[in-house]
């Protein structure tokens, strides 16, 4: 069996569905099943069949998956109920009102950013927590390879989360300074955003045009982030 397709197989339901590709998903099915039939009536409409395809692949996923034990899998869910019991709880709005910073407005807009994108992850943990609990009944319990894409999920939403905390709440510039002059900083933000819709030109179409513009506007980023750094590096900018 190969290992890196079922890697395939789980890393692609583990994506956001608003992110999945269903052709490939239906490519999947084909090179699993080998049915020409299903597939070719799956690519007339991928995203109107994506609940078949999901349905399916994860059926399929869990004859992969013998490797994975019940204890692991016993594991991950105990991993899940701490997550549940200590960051899903009723008053999360409550505690994110908390955790918000006094100069949250004066932080680069890519620290702002992962305050906005906690959010959103919390949202989807509830989702997926839900999905896990409807799951199972009473009579009829969960299979193990059914709930793990979703434990899966869950534990690598969690620790984002809390990599994004910790960016967050540490952040005080590179040299340590408390807060940039007004004007300075709205300069910076504004070349932040140049950049972040330039860049996405440049990954298409690369040129030393659009390369030069993007290296003048970073220099007028004040302590930029390492993921914004990263992201230039990979494009081949820095």
């Amino acid at each position: 069996m190969d290992a890196n397709f079922t890697k395939q197989i789980q890393d692609w339901l583990n994506q956001d569905a608003a992110k999945r590709d269903y052709a490939q998903g239906a490519l999947y099915l084909l090179q699993l099943t080998g049915n020409q039939i299903m597939y070719r009536n799956l690519m007339a409409n991928p995203k109107r069949n994506a609940p078949f395809i999901e349905r399916q692949l994860q059926k399929r996923l869990s004859f992969r998956l013998q490797k994975l034990t019940h204890a692991q899998v016993e594991e991950m869910q105990r991993k899940v109920d701490v997550i549940v019991e200590t960051k899903l709880t009723p008053n999360t709005g409550e505690s994110f009102k908390q955790g918000k910073r006094d100069d949250h407005d004066r932080l680069p807009d890519e620290i702002q950013a992962l305050y906005v994108e906690n959010l959103s992850i919390v949202q989807r943990m509830r989702e997926l927590h839900l999905r896990l609990r409807s799951l199972s009944t009473e009579d009829n319990p969960a299979r193990d390879c059914d709930r793990y894409p979703f434990l899966k999920e869950l534990i690598d939403l969690d620790k984002k989360l809390h990599a994004n905390w910790e960016t967050y709440d540490h952040y005080t510039g590179s040299d340590g300074e408390a807060v940039m002059e007004a004007d300075a900083r709205e300069e910076s933000r504004k070349a932040v955003r140049l950049i972040n819709l330039a860049k996405g030109r440049y990954a298409k179409k690369p040129s030393e045009e659009l390369k030069s513009q993007i290296l003048d506007l970073y220099g007028k980023v004040i302590n930029p982030t390492d993921k914004l750094k990263k992201d230039l590096t990979d494009l081949g900018i820095l």
